[in-house]
């Protein structure tokens, strides 16, 4: 009964004339909706409209890229086929998974031990070695770049290829052991106290307990690793700068910039397939990413 009279209730407002007051009542709350969106509107347009643009000219023919025609006619999807005939386009990508993603594996695997230590052990030193942490986060690389460079170059003869940029990844990083770190002080200490009265070494403990628990955190240093490995110009073209064979996409990028200078249109197109994976991992993983960060700083 309850429900029928709702029914007529709604039929009759949508039937009946609007006065002006119910009029100026809807203008009203649709500016009041606008001013409060404005803003998200404005910064999601400022975020989105340089994609477009970057779509759209990748799209275009050469003689239309960057002209006052904005919408491409006809659309030139064979651009995408000529970005991938270009000589050494594929071997750019082969060198990017195998960078980002066993330097991502690397970096999380090495630096998940480190973190369960300084969360959850008691051992003298352990807000020391937390301030050296801390320390080498602030410490830019360009500091070390020489050193570094002789080393690999000179001793090792890794110069013109990528393991001088993998290897490292093998010994943890600091930014990754330390949002591990704080992922980690949020899980409670009666979880690894229970697996280990019922017998569970702490190598076990870390594997059935705490990486269980942790995959938020662990997920987003995985991305931000993975992320910054994809994008990593300057260490490529510090060590592979030498050897076309070892680029990635990132550095192979500029120099097919430089042999298409006025190809604009292919130019954008290698640009759009370069950014496509790391958009696509993140809208697929961003659930856990923000979950990871947010709970990150819970607890100091």
């Amino acid at each position: 009964m309850a429900q029928g009279l709702d029914t007529l209730k709604a039929v009759d407002r949508a039937t009946r004339p609007v006065t002006p007051a119910e009029h100026t009542a809807r203008r009203k709350a649709l500016l009041n909706w606008i001013a409060v969106h404005s803003l998200g509107v404005a910064a999601a347009l400022f975020f989105v409209l340089p994609f477009v643009f970057l779509l759209l000219t990748s799209l275009m023919s050469d003689q239309q890229a960057l002209t006052r025609d904005l919408w491409p006619h006809p659309f030139e999807w064979s651009n995408y086929r000529k970005v991938f005939d270009t000589p050494g386009f594929l071997t750019w990508w082969k060198n990017t998974l195998l960078y980002a993603g066993l330097g991502t594996v690397l970096t999380v695997v090495s630096s998940l031990p480190v973190a369960y230590a300084l969360a959850k052990f008691r051992f003298r030193g352990r807000h020391l070695s937390l301030m050296l942490v801390i320390s080498m986060m602030m410490l830019p690389p360009q500091v070390v770049v020489i050193p570094m460079y002789l080393f690999w170059a000179k001793q090792l003869d890794l110069s013109g290829t990528l393991w001088p940029l993998i290897i490292p990844m093998a010994f943890g990083d600091a930014f990754s052991i330390f949002l591990l770190r704080q992922f980690l002080l949020t899980i409670p200490n009666e979880y690894l106290d229970a697996a280990k009265v019922d017998g569970c070494s702490e190598f076990r403990t870390l594997l059935r307990v705490v990486v269980p628990m942790a995959k938020p955190g662990i997920a987003a240093v995985a991305l931000f690793q993975f992320f910054y490995a994809w994008n990593d110009y300057f260490g490529p073209q510090i060590y592979a700068s030498e050897n076309p064979a070892a680029w990635t996409l990132s550095y192979g990028l500029e120099s097919f910039k430089g042999a298409h200078h006025t190809d604009w249109n292919l130019t954008m197109a290698a640009t759009v397939l370069v950014m496509a994976p790391v958009i696509l991992v993140f809208f697929f993983a961003q659930k856990a990413f923000v979950e990871g960060v947010t709970l990150t700083g819970v607890k100091g």
